[in-house]
């Protein structure tokens, strides 16, 4: 199996995961930090996304060879693969945003739990506050970025002898 298919059945497992935990494990449990584990399984199939379509790419030598980091992988799609592929500009602010709250939660010394939303809270007290509702959002879209990148390793497949 080619890498960029393993990259894509990585990501369509990271999201089904996902799903899974905020529509069935959430509401039993009712613990808001299920939240992050939604995010990073979110995040993590975005970035599989990404490695897919890059690796694809890379097969056929459309781009030069990229280190296997996150932010190597993420400036190469960006720079490369965006404008080729018309792919919404939106996805890569979405992609920041959730990282940048993962960050936040692994460097924050103080997290609680108000209401039904999690908040994060940094050492200068700034802070986040994720609730249901924005990680249903970050789904939904991070869904449709998935499936609009495979499109696109598909159609070119079928184009490629």
């Amino acid at each position: 199996m080619e890498r960029y298919n393993e990259e894509r059945e990585g990501a369509l497992k990271k999201i089904r995961v996902a799903d899974h935990m905020l529509t069935m494990t959430y509401p039993i449990v009712q613990d808001p930090k299920i939240l992050m584990a939604v995010l990073e399984n979110i995040f993590q199939s975005m970035e599989s996304s990404i490695s897919s379509i890059l690796y694809y790419e890379r097969k056929y030598k459309r781009i030069p060879p990229f280190q296997d980091t996150f932010e190597s992988k993420f400036n190469m799609f960006r720079m490369r693969c965006v404008e080729r592929y018309s792919i919404p500009k939106e996805y890569l602010t979405l992609i920041s945003e959730i990282k940048e709250i993962i960050l936040k939660h692994k460097e924050s010394p103080i997290e609680f739990r108000r209401k039904d939303k999690f908040v994060i809270c940094s050492e200068n007290y700034d802070i986040k506050t994720i609730s249901i509702k924005d990680i249903k959002d970050f789904l939904i879209k991070s869904k449709l970025f998935c499936e609009n990148i495979f499109k696109i390793i598909e159609k070119n497949d079928r184009l490629m002898p």
